[in-house]
């Protein structure tokens, strides 16, 4: 870690913490139906949105009644992608004759980008045709973040009602959120990114002439279009030559902003982030950071307004921060150093041509080591899963931290919505622990916090390391697990360890030294996203309805104040003493073990 680090990071926070009181007012204001200029204009296309749909915008739910809306809305977007993946060979807008997906890939793209994961086990522009990318792909990253954010929003009325039997309307939330939120951010972001250099088009694909021939791998498939497999199940490949580039075009800066700001992640190349036409300078490059943040940070302080004290949202938001840095901070550290591999292997640091600066593998040289640990630690903070570098090129205690805070339950900032509410649930965790220590009924914002409570807190926190635990392994201990695993030992298990905490955790990044774009782990990874998304959505709608019907009482001599720094400090704690050391023997077998190794 270096002085360049530091002030990368520190310009960062001070620029996201300046826009992010003025985003939050706004979100606040649309989501509560006020009136504003967005609202005003958008007001005669979200009635038509409701008319066609036939709802009800003023008909109040349940919280069951709303879990079922937002489950049903997912499931039909799921069933809608799968469907224009297996046809797109047949549907316009595929210059470059894409056909169809197969049925396994497509069942796993369709439920990772539901369900805000976007784990790509495919390449972008070699599977996918722009009618996909457009109508499939980037529609669901509005849907899934639009998800999110109403989720929050459910939650949040739940807190702040007062005997309520409501907790508003899943459809009124999604349109608000996607019309006067998402749209309208993705859209100055796109124009900022194509002032850059970010295509966006709809031209075929360019072949070039290249100066020098070039000898690759070429994978064999089958009549089908897929892979085929060797006996140990490894993808088969021939030696080939080329002089001839295809360089890949498309509509990319609409997807990217997208992708970013609902901190979706799926990338319109393979390369992803590091592609120099999705982020082609370093000005892109601090712009797409900016928006993974921008609306996750933006919602502490629409809860706080929502909930009538700010500082309850910014007691929140300080946690995220203080956290946030530590992992940053340490991925830096290790990145910033030569990889202790090299001394294992004999390699004299001092004389390295590739050790000085630290361990530059993996990392586009347009952003360096600080840009791209700042990149790492950031979109693993959140469950937004871009990246511009390979993370599978982490020395070992680099992806320590990234791996974790993918653990964490992507609270520290977290997805749009998803982190929130996921943090509120520590909190809840935190005041319960609080009270039980000193012989009280603890108390959240006025509302007691009881038995059903804390059984929804339970399933909100321990559902994904019970899906990341067990489907590990489940995959180390099977062979079909076992052949994706390019990278023997124990770096091969925390490949494995991060894609299943990605899924789990819907992030979407990759330790991409797995095969996994295979029958076994597209389903195994599917089955994860689609749970570690809606089981615990479900059980955060079930507390807010809860809190909701409950009255709010008078803060007592013994209440607990949370919004000052021994709230703070018990926050804090509550995520990694509860959310951590599920996984430290898991941690242990993998990248720490790798690290200390002979």
């Amino acid at each position: 870690m270096n002085a360049e680090f530091i002030g990368l990071l520190a310009v960062y926070l001070l620029v996201l913490f300046a826009i992010a009181p003025f985003l939050g007012r706004y979100i606040r204001i649309v989501m509560s139906g006020e009136r504003c200029v967005l609202t005003r204009w958008g007001q005669p296309l979200e009635r038509g949105l409701y008319k066609l749909a036939g709802v009800d915008p003023g008909a109040e739910m349940g919280w069951k009644g709303y879990a079922l809306g937002v489950i049903a809305l997912n499931a039909m977007g799921a069933v809608a992608l799968y469907a224009l993946q297996r046809l797109q060979g047949g549907l316009p807008f595929n210059p470059a004759g894409m056909t169809a997906v197969s049925p396994d890939s497509a069942f796993n793209t369709a439920i990772s980008f539901v369900a805000n994961t976007n784990w790509q086990g495919y390449s972008g522009e070699a599977t996918m045709s722009y009618l996909t990318q457009m109508l499939g792909l980037t529609v669901q990253n509005f849907l899934s973040a639009a998800t999110g954010i109403a989720v929050l929003f459910a939650l949040v009325r739940g807190l702040s009602r007062h005997s309520a039997a409501t907790i508003g309307n899943v459809w009124t939330d999604v349109v608000r959120s996607t019309l006067y939120v998402l749209l309208p951010v993705s859209f100055v972001l796109a124009l900022a990114l194509v002032s850059q250099g970010v295509i966006q088009n709809l031209s075929g694909y360019q072949d070039v002439q290249t100066v020098q021939a070039q000898t690759y791998d070429k994978p064999v498939m089958d009549a089908a279009g897929a892979a085929v497999l060797d006996a140990a199940g490894k993808p088969t490949t021939i030696a080939a030559t080329t002089q001839t580039q295809t360089i890949a075009m498309g509509p990319v800066a609409s997807q990217e902003a997208i992708k970013m700001l609902g901190t979706n992640g799926g990338g319109f190349f393979n390369a992803n982030s590091a592609h120099p036409y999705e982020n082609p300078t370093a000005l892109t490059n601090f712009l797409e950071m900016l928006a993974i943040f921008a609306i996750p940070a933006a919602l502490c302080f629409a809860f706080g307004e929502m909930v009538g004290n700010r500082r309850q949202g910014v007691a929140v938001l300080a946690a995220m921060a203080i956290l946030f840095c530590v992992f940053a901070i340490a991925t830096a550290h290790f990145e910033s150093q030569a990889n202790p591999m090299l001394a294992h292997a004999g390699v004299d640091a001092a004389h390295s041509a590739i050790a000085p600066g630290g361990n530059m593998e993996g990392k586009e040289a347009r952003f360096g080591i600080s840009a791209t640990s700042l990149f790492v630690a950031i979109t693993t903070a959140a469950s937004c899963g871009a990246v511009n570098g390979m993370h599978d090129s982490l020395t070992a205690m680099g992806g320590l931290p990234p791996l974790l805070l993918m653990q964490l339950g992507e609270v520290v900032f977290g997805g749009v919505g998803s982190g929130l509410y996921g943090m509120l649930a520590f909190a809840i965790l935190g005041v319960f622990i609080a009270g039980l220590m000193i012989g009280r009924t603890p108390e959240y914002l006025g509302k007691k916090i009881e038995a059903f409570d804390m059984k929804m807190i339970a399933i909100v926190i321990l559902v994904t390391p019970l899906l990341v635990l067990s489907g590990t392994a489940l995959a180390v201990s099977l062979a079909a697990g076992q052949a994706g695993i390019l990278n023997p030992g124990m770096h091969g298990f925390s490949e494995i360890l991060y894609a299943v905490s990605s899924a789990a955790n819907n992030n979407g990044s990759a330790f991409a030294g797995l095969s996994a774009n295979t029958p076994f782990y597209n389903v195994l990874l599917g089955v994860a996203m689609w749970f570690g998304r809606f089981a615990v959505i479900v059980a955060v709608l079930a507390m807010a309805g809860s809190l909701a019907a409950k009255p709010r009482v008078a803060p007592g001599p013994g209440t607990m104040p949370t919004t000052g720094p021994l709230f703070v400090v018990l926050l804090i704690g509550a995520v990694l003493l509860v959310g951590a050391l599920t996984y430290v023997p898991a941690l242990a077998l993998g990248p720490v073990a790798e690290h200390l190794q002979p």
